[in-house]
């Protein structure tokens, strides 16, 4: 069985909300899903795959065309593409997960809140339990981006098996999406999702 989803116009999240549905009413078959731009390619690629589907993307003139192939589960080594999903043995660890909703802490003078963002940062790389994600949103994701002084400090802390989602709807909102320079661009189904399953959630 196939079907196609023209998802070309859509706005975060839909087009993964539409790939969703899509995979949802097919038992196994290929799902064709159609956008746009580069960022609703790369997120529905990426939970096609979480859902243990194969794809297969052609750009063309008339946007990208991803061929989701349902039904038919592959393994995906660590060295895979990014957005792949490795298995790994469960953890026994809570799923402890980290919202950034600003580019400082608290909500007092913003240079201190600036410092204090910056520090919470580096001492996540020495406290336990780990969180399994650190999310940015709003504001936030100016810290994921070129000229923010926590780059360094969060790709330590993605190096250590921390996945770092920036917000896409908000990079573009601030124009710094083609600046970003730590972690993956995410929608709001990611989010949403992430922060749902989430044993607790950190907001500093």
């Amino acid at each position: 069985m196939s079907k196609t989803i023209d998802a070309r116009g859509k706005t975060c999240p839909q087009p993964v909300l539409m790939t969703k549905q899509g995979l949802e009413s097919l038992k196994e078959g290929i799902l064709t899903v159609i956008v746009d731009d580069s960022t609703s390619r790369d997120n529905v690629e990426r939970f096609a795959r979480s859902q243990g589907c194969d794809v297969e993307i052609e750009g063309r003139e008339e946007g990208y065309f991803l061929t989701v192939v349902k039904g038919h589960p592959i393994e995906v080594s660590a060295g895979g593409p990014a957005g792949q999903k490795e298995k790994t043995a469960p953890s026994s660890e809570p799923n402890v997960v980290v919202y950034v909703g600003a580019d400082h802490m608290g909500g007092g003078d913003q240079e201190l809140g600036s410092i204090l963002i910056r520090a919470f940062l580096k001492t996540l790389r020495d406290v336990s339990p780990k969180p399994r994600k650190l999310i940015f949103v709003n504001s936030g994701v100016k810290l994921t981006t070129e000229g923010s002084d926590a780059i360094e400090t969060i790709r330590e802390l993605e190096a250590m098996n921390i996945a770092v989602l920036s917000c896409g709807t908000c990079l573009d909102y601030y124009r710094v999406k083609d600046k970003l320079k730590v972690g993956l661009v995410s929608n709001m189904f990611d989010i949403a999702s992430s922060l749902m399953e989430a044993d607790r959630v950190v907001r500093p």
